[in-house]
């Protein structure tokens, strides 16, 4: 267990690109929410990102993110910031082969860690930081955003209360153009896995968590777009596995608008998510659509609130654990396997 506080909580961020200036805003507004942290120290090659001019980049809106370099220390290498005694937590915004080396680091420094995903390409890579992570007396957290975003975590919801009787099918879809703001590193499979490993990772780390390991898939397409369908186990009662279908990719021109939807269907009502309406959230039951309010939140935001809370409480374990994102690494060597693919990487 770690020692609960309740003094803000001493950040630093490594990497200022489009996911580190993401964390920036998240814990900007997590503090402005009554969940107190301060930013102490960020790191990044760039020397005008560690001067505080960030810009550019993103196929979301995730806050303006800033900081003042009067106020916030600023290296150039990661391990300096882990060597700087003061900070408590780390977010680890870095491209995906550093995130498991950076993160036993951080541990290995004491730090609390937050680190996007994917964690690796390879399973073999993210059971290293299993190791460490259960052996840290700090917590060490995947950036599963989308458990934690506004519609999605109603579904979760949903799922678990029964609310409209048991959930028959689920079909989502996460579609966008290749990122613009790092080129060279999306366009490699080798090194980004692909909108596979990097965009896909999204959803099967949500059905995961909704309805626990898939026990086969079916899959169609390469790494820049995939369509799967996942078979579940039946459940302890008998009742078949809803049948769930999930598709998308960054294959659009880059003047597409990024969308994230979901259909659910339940035994007494359909609900339906489209990040580009104005509400995102209805249900159909009968005749009648009934909109759902949101929180005007991110995933992003409420998953530093999560993970701050925890540290602040001295829980024993973060709100996702690193175990969990092995499972999900899993099945997308499974899916890569199944679409014939060689693993990323892989000569």
């Amino acid at each position: 267990m770690t020692t609960p506080t309740k003094r803000p909580i001493r950040t630093g961020v490594i990497g200022l690109g489009f996911m580190g200036r993401t964390h920036l805003a998240a814990y900007a507004s997590a503090h402005g929410a009554g969940h107190p942290n301060e930013l102490v120290a960020v790191a990044d090659r760039n020397a005008d990102r560690r001067a505080g001019k960030l810009s550019g980049g993103g196929n979301i809106d995730t806050g303006a993110a800033d900081f003042d370099p009067a106020l916030v220390r600023a290296y150039e290498l990661p391990g300096s910031l882990l060597d700087d005694e003061s900070v408590e937590l780390v977010s680890i915004c870095t491209p995906t082969e550093t995130h498991v080396d950076l993160a036993i680091a951080a541990l290995a420094a004491g730090k609390h860690v937050l680190v996007e995903k994917p964690l690796a390409l390879a399973s073999s890579e993210v059971e290293r930081l299993v190791a460490a992570a259960r052996e840290a007396a700090t917590l060490c957290m995947p950036a599963m955003c989308i458990r934690f975003w506004p519609g999605w975590s109603w579904l979760t919801e949903r799922v678990r209360d029964g609310r409209y009787g048991a959930l028959l099918g689920l079909d989502i879809q996460r579609l966008g153009s290749r990122p613009s703001w790092s080129p060279g590193f999306y366009s490699d499979p080798a090194r980004s896995g692909g909108a596979l490993f990097d965009l896909h990772v999204h959803d099967v780390d949500f059905v995961v968590q909704l309805l626990g390991r898939p026990v086969g898939v079916a899959a169609s397409g390469g790494y820049d777009h995939v369509s799967a369908l996942y078979r579940f186990a039946p459940g302890a009662d008998g009742r078949p596995a809803p049948r769930v279908a999930i598709g998308g990719g960054w294959d659009q021109p880059p003047g597409f608008p990024f969308e994230m939807s979901f259909r659910a269907v339940f035994e007494g009502a359909t609900a339906e998510y489209s990040l580009r309406e104005a509400a995102p959230l209805r249900v159909f039951i009968e005749d009648r659509a009934e909109p759902i309010e949101l929180a005007p939140h991110t995933g992003y935001e409420l998953q530093v609130r999560a993970l701050l809370d925890a540290i602040a409480g001295g829980a024993e374990r973060p709100p996702v654990q690193v175990a969990e994102a092995l499972e999900v690494a899993r099945v997308l060597e499974q899916l890569t396997a199944e679409l014939g693919l060689d693993a990323p990487g892989a000569s």
